[in-house]
């Protein structure tokens, strides 16, 4: 029988207010908690937190405040930089490539539930995995739905929520995010 946090990261239905699965969203406020007020100069100690925190493949600079509900679920590539207000939703795998950059408050959210009312009201949710090739960049306020895949070299235009997957080499924008042109 597979435990709560098996069903969560193969994205079946799961119960996330399961007991192991609240106590390492208790353990990542901690850390978010620490480096969200954190002294801004004493970036050593803010990355330090932040590879507690996350898997960083190598440079990374997230400014605060950045939010997420695991961090183990996301894996940041080199050179990654995030603005203000972040959020990633992580209750299924996050995999950002690296050159990446965000805007501020850009939103990334593998968290969905069910669409049928009699099974949402039950406490079961959901997460579908989210992937964002090398050298994208997001614009400010964009929201990244569940089971979404960018492109890499691609532009996601501020505002935009992209529910669809964007291929690589385009700048695309709107709600829903379309592709404007491609590269």
């Amino acid at each position: 029988m597979k435990t709560e946090k098996q069903k969560m990261l193969s994205g079946e239905l799961y119960y996330s207010a399961d007991l192991e699965l609240a106590k390492e969203r208790q353990a990542a406020k901690k850390l978010l908690f620490e480096f969200n007020n954190a002294n801004p100069e004493d970036l050593e100690r803010r990355v330090q937190i932040l590879r507690q925190l996350l898997k960083v493949k190598g440079k990374v600079h997230i400014e605060s405040p950045f939010y997420c509900d695991y961090g183990y679920n996301i894996t940041l590539g080199d050179n990654f930089y995030a603005n203000h207000g972040c959020i990633i939703l992580d209750v299924n795998k996050v995999i950002i490539g690296d050159n990446v950059m965000f805007a501020p408050y850009v939103q990334i959210y593998s968290a969905t539930h069910p669409t049928d009312p009699q099974v949402r009201v039950s406490g079961l949710e959901l997460g579908k995995p989210i992937t964002i090739g090398d050298n994208v960049w997001i614009g400010g306020g964009a929201i990244i739905c569940p089971g979404v895949t960018i492109g890499d070299n691609t532009t996601i235009g501020a505002g935009s929520v992209v529910v669809k997957d964007i291929p690589a080499n385009v700048v695309a924008a709107g709600n829903p995010c379309k592709i404007i042109r491609k590269l």
